[in-house]
């Protein structure tokens, strides 16, 4: 074979290569992507189920919640992975009414959940007991109604439970005795029901209830 006729063929190997490495690249999807795609879909279902007169979810329309600082959404760098996650989501006193999404438990990475003062019915979703990174629920000051979810009490992380001047009904779950790093459960101003289990009292953090 002519000398010309090599350097073609190894032209166009290289060529293939080159081509099948790209289009196997293109298959496969990012962390970071996959991090960010679930993020804003879940604070965009998050957003479409709250009322905002006042408008301070208005800059929720951006593309990424980290880069573009969305209100109250507060994003910190893991360097386990060396991506930006959202870690806090705080809508403290933003006058909102609306209720809860459940779309709040793909948020994997968060660790502060803070819906305080504000006007929230309906009740706490249940996913929310899928945050395990979770460290502080804040709900204190709503109209959250309904039954305090089973669910929350496996929560790994979780130290302290803010649900008072609410209107929750229904005992507090036996599940809650799994909250290992518990230490302020704040329910008072409910219409709780029933007996504190006595589980609780095994709690080894437990300060105030």
């Amino acid at each position: 074979m002519a000398r010309g006729n090599v350097c073609l063929v190894g032209i166009v190997i290289a060529l293939s290569s080159c081509c099948f490495h790209l289009l196997a690249a293109q298959q496969i999807t990012l962390p970071l992507e996959v991090s960010l795609i679930t993020a804003v879909t879940a604070l965009r279902a998050i957003r479409r189920k709250l009322k905002d007169p006042l408008n301070n979810l208005i800059n929720w329309k951006k593309s990424d919640p980290c880069i573009a600082n969305w209100t109250g959404v507060i994003c910190i760098f893991d360097p386990s992975d060396a991506y930006l996650h959202v870690k806090e989501l705080r809508l403290l006193n933003k006058n909102l009414s609306g209720t809860l999404a459940p779309e709040l438990g793909q948020l994997s990475y968060m660790q502060i959940l803070d819906f305080m003062w504000n006007d929230i019915t309906g009740s706490i979703p249940k996913e929310i007991g899928k945050i395990t990174a979770l460290q502080l629920l804040l709900l204190s000051g709503n109209q959250i109604s309904g039954p305090l979810p089973d669910e929350l009490g496996f929560l790994p992380n979780l130290t302290k439970f803010q649900l008072d001047l609410n209107n929750i009904s229904g005992p507090i779950p036996k599940s809650f005795a799994n909250l290992p790093q518990v230490k302020h459960f704040h329910m008072n101003n409910n219409s709780i029901s029933g007996q504190i289990p006595p589980e609780l009292s095994a709690l080894p953090l437990l300060q105030h209830m």
